[in-house]
């Protein structure tokens, strides 16, 4: 059963509303952002901001197998992701799971076996969430099972990605990556070889799976996109058949063809933090000071998000507000979540308190509930009028 809404009224912070960062109250009541007169708390030297949208993260995959050969129940995974992500500010997020012929925790008999135990915790999780369908190309002999599953949970977001030409390159070059690859999925190095190559055997299929996809997407609702385009022809390709979401691109070329169609660019915010890909592919940065990036995700590692917002505008490249805005109104806009990404009357109550001065995430507000409290933010809370209630509704 879920913990009751705040009400009161939170002031003495920055609040970023209307685009800017403006000293004014926010008023929460019925899970909503309100007016009104309600019981305060002064949180003076904080930053109000709009919770964060994840469109893509993995990190999951960690919370629910540390180790490749050490993996844990479902629900516990789930539980640590949810908190882990609470504490980043997050408060609606895309659970990046591979639909994959590689089999293992990427195979669709893991995807299936997740979104069950995901419908299963949703009921008391702390944040919105929901999933993402990473589905390799080659994977057309699963077309029914795909839109079953996509059904069966009420999936919304696919991106395609094709990792068959990374997996031969590496097996010419790096055998040793193949090695870890496949133990990964608990099979030799010629086992896993012998599935890539019986994957290739589908490229005269791939073209129209992916259109028949496509189709049923468009009349589904779902939203999909593509995930690591190499160039400037693949991405074009991609966005023919309606995914107009370009996640990843791995080079300045496809970014450019999507912005220039009108399509969304979506790059990780460990890339900003860092300084760079870890793959070694374009900086995210660059793409953003040539305007050819949309959004920031948590890829790997949920601390990043809000990190890199404030990289950003830190480093002079843009304000806060339109950093953040790559984190919150933007994927909400995409996604269609017009009750969110914003603070305004009438909007979902889904805040993010951060100290001033450390940028440290203190307090996450989901749907008007308390996900993560810590430090002097909670101690505001907790020394506030005896009047204030934090489970009034």
């Amino acid at each position: 059963m879920s913990s009751p809404t705040l009400s009161l009224r939170l002031t003495g912070a920055k609040v970023l509303r209307d685009g800017e960062l403006q000293m004014r109250s926010l008023v929460i009541k019925g899970g909503r952002i309100a007016k009104g007169p309600l019981p305060e708390v002064d949180l003076s030297g904080y930053l109000l901001l709009p919770g964060i949208i994840d469109m893509h993260g993995d990190a999951f995959e960690r919370h629910i197998a540390p180790r490749p050969s050490a993996p844990f129940p479902l629900e516990m995974g789930l539980r640590a992701t949810d908190r882990d992500m609470a504490t980043n500010g997050v408060t609606t997020a895309w659970l990046a799971q591979s639909w994959s012929w590689e089999g293992g925790h990427r195979g669709p008999d893991f995807a299936e076996s997740l979104f069950t135990a995901l419908d299963h915790y949703r009921p008391e999780a702390v944040s919105d969430l929901r999933v993402q369908i990473r589905c390799e190309t080659h994977t057309s002999d699963t077309a029914e099972r795909l839109l079953a599953t996509i059904r069966r949970h009420d999936i919304d977001y696919v991106v395609f990605n094709n990792h068959l030409d990374e997996a031969m390159q590496l097996a010419r070059e790096k055998p040793e990556e193949i090695m870890l690859w496949a133990k990964k999925s608990g099979r030799t190095a010629d086992e896993h070889m012998a599935i890539v190559r019986e994957a290739f055997e589908q490229e005269a299929r791939v073209p129209r799976y992916l259109c028949n996809l496509a189709d049923a997407f468009d009349t589904l609702g779902v939203r999909y996109g593509s995930h690591d385009d190499p160039d400037a022809d693949t991405r074009e390709r991609f966005s023919l058949i309606g995914a107009r979401i370009c996640e990843f691109p791995t080079a300045r070329g496809a970014a450019a063809v999507a912005k220039a169609v009108g399509d969304h660019v979506v790059m990780g915010a460990p890339n900003v933090v860092r300084g760079g890909s870890q793959a070694g592919n374009i900086r995210a940065t660059k793409l953003i000071e040539e305007g050819l990036c949309d959004v920031l995700v948590s890829d790997y590692h949920y601390p990043s998000m809000a990190k890199a917002a404030f990289r950003l505008a830190d480093d002079g490249l843009c304000t806060l507000p339109k950093a953040w805005a790559m984190i919150s109104k933007t994927p909400a806009e995409i996604m269609g979540l017009s009750d969110r990404g914003v603070l305004d009357y009438g909007k979902r109550a889904d805040i993010v308190i951060v100290n001033e001065q450390t940028h440290a995430v203190e307090g996450t507000i989901s749907a008007g509930r308390i996900s993560h409290l810590t430090g002097p933010a909670a101690q505001r809370f907790f020394t506030a009028p005896m009047g204030l209630k934090l489970a009034a509704e």
